[in-house]
C-alpha cells in the first residue's frame, strides 16, 4: 500500500451515472479524500457512516467502490452513504486499487493538490479518523482499530 509521501497514482474511472472522472481532475478542486471500499465488507460497513459525518465538510471525500453500480448504490442506500462515488470494477482489474496497493479495505488516502499521499490508513483506524475530522460522540462505543 503506497504511504505518505509517495505520490498517488493518476487514474480514471466512471461515476455511478457513467460520466468518467480523473485524478487530476479531482484535484483541481482541492485535496481530498479518496475511500476505497466492497459492499460485502464488514468494516466497510462499520467505517462508511462515520466518515459520512464530514461529507459537504472542508475536506471532500471521494468514495471508490471495487464493485458494481447496482450493488454500489444498494450499499450506499442501506449505510447513509452520499458522498461521489467511483467504481473500481473487477471486469478492469481494479485499476485504481492496485496502483495504490491496495490489499484490504477499506483503505483512505488523503492526497494533497500535488498529488501527495499525506496520510494512508488501512481498516478502521479511529485516530486517523479523528485526524481528518471525523467526530465520535463520547456515548459510541468505537475501537481504536479495527482490521480490514
Amino acid at each position: 500500500m503506497l504511504s505518505p509521501g509517495s505520490k498517488a497514482p493518476q487514474f480514471s474511472l466512471r461515476d455511478l451515472d457513467g460520466a468518467p472522472q480523473t485524478l487530476t481532475g479531482i484535484l483541481a478542486r482541492g485535496r481530498v479524500l479518496l475511500a476505497f471500499y466492497k459492499i460485502s465488507c464488514p468494516v466497510c460497513q462499520f467505517a462508511f457512516p462515520f466518515l459520512e459525518r464530514i461529507v459537504g465538510g472542508p475536506l471532500p471525500i471521494v468514495a471508490i467502490s471495487q464493485d458494481d453500480a447496482g450493488a454500489t448504490r444498494r450499499f450506499q442506500k442501506k449505510f447513509g452513504v452520499t458522498m461521489p462515488t467511483l467504481l473500481d470494477s473487477e471486469a478492469a482489474g481494479y485499476p485504481a486499487s492496485n496502483a495504490f496497493g491496495i490489499t484490504h479495505v477499506p483503505s483512505l488516502f488523503l492526497v494533497e493538490t500535488d498529488g501527495t499521499i499525506s496520510l494512508a490508513s488501512e481498516g478502521f483506524v479511529k485516530s486517523d479518523l479523528e485526524a481528518i475530522g471525523v467526530p465520535f460522540r463520547d456515548d459510541e462505543a468505537v475501537p481504536a482499530w479495527k482490521a480490514g
